[in-house]
Order: C-alpha cells, then sequence, then structure tokens
C-alpha cells in the first residue's frame, strides 16, 4: 500500500506510477480476453479454453478490484489535494463503472474455475461478448476519471 506524502509533487509520481501499473494490468487483461474470445468453438472437451479462461477470471477481477479499492481513491484524493471540483464526474462516472463491476463478477462466478467453466461452456461466447462490451465502456470511463483527476496536474508537477 502506498503512504501518504507531504510533497503533492512526489504523492502525484506515486499515484502515476501506480496507475501506470494498472494500465498494464488492463493490457494483460484485454490480451487475455482476445485469447479466449478468439477460439471460436467451446466444448467441454477443451482444457485448455477452461485454463484460459480461468486467468482471465484472475487477472480480471485483479483488475476490476484494484480500480475500487485503490485507483479511484488515490485519484480522488489527489484531486482534493489539488482543489479540483470533481463530485459531479465522481457522481456521474462510478454509478456506470460499478454495473460493469457486477457483470465482471457475475462473469467471474460462472467461469472462475475449471469445472465451473467447463459447466457454462455452452453460454461462454454470449457472456465474454457481453463482459467485452462493458469493459471498453468501463476502460472509456476510468481513462475519463483519469484524465480529468489525475492528467489534469501533469503540468503544474513538472
Amino acid at each position: 500500500m502506498l503512504t501518504k506524502t507531504s510533497n503533492p509533487i512526489e504523492q502525484w509520481g506515486t499515484v502515476d506510477k501506480l496507475i501506470k501499473h494498472w494500465l498494464k494490468e488492463r493490457q494483460e487483461l484485454i490480451v487475455l480476453y482476445c485469447k479466449v474470445d478468439g477460439l471460436k468453438e467451446f466444448t467441454p472437451q477443451d482444457t485448455p479454453i477452461a485454463v484460459k479462461v480461468q486467468a482471465l477470471c484472475q487477472v480480471l477481477i485483479d483488475y476490476v478490484s484494484a480500480g475500487h479499492f485503490e485507483i479511484y481513491d488515490r485519484l480522488m484524493r489527489e484531486a482534493e489535494e489539488f482543489n479540483d471540483d470533481y463530485q459531479d464526474l465522481i457522481g456521474r462516472v462510478i454509478p456506470e463503472i460499478e454495473k460493469s463491476t457486477t457483470l465482471a463478477l457475475e462473469f467471474n462466478d460462472r467461469y472462475a474455475t475449471v469445472e465451473l467453466c467447463e459447466k457454462s461452456m455452452k453460454t461462454l461466447a454470449r457472456d465474454l461478448n457481453a463482459l467485452g462490451l462493458v469493459m471498453v465502456e468501463r476502460f472509456e470511463l476510468e481513462d475519463q476519471l483519469i484524465a480529468s483527476l489525475h492528467d489534469c496536474h501533469r503540468e503544474l508537477v513538472a
């Protein structure tokens, strides 16, 4: 866990590193999603698909959790430190992000283990499509938060 510093420039740099790490995790999530989604036929005998889906679930939950339990909070604290008016943005964006969180958790509940995945293989293509659509929307909303609550301070701390 990152500690709060008394220096806003140092704090901004710490948050910037955290965001960059999180966005790398997003990239990993997208790559795993594409690998799974690129497999056109899903059958219970295809254990490698189930293993790939399980890996996707693990990264998905890690990514979603980091957003809710670390990144968004850090962005709001940074906005407070820079005296930004961010309440309207947060009030509009976070509820939309939470919708994708619900779908991501449901996807994980259905496919998190090889056994669960094999039981639900017939609905995997449909569920992957739905997950992909909401995650694209989520990424756009998260990018809005980053731009409005973090990147806007880049010149101030340079």
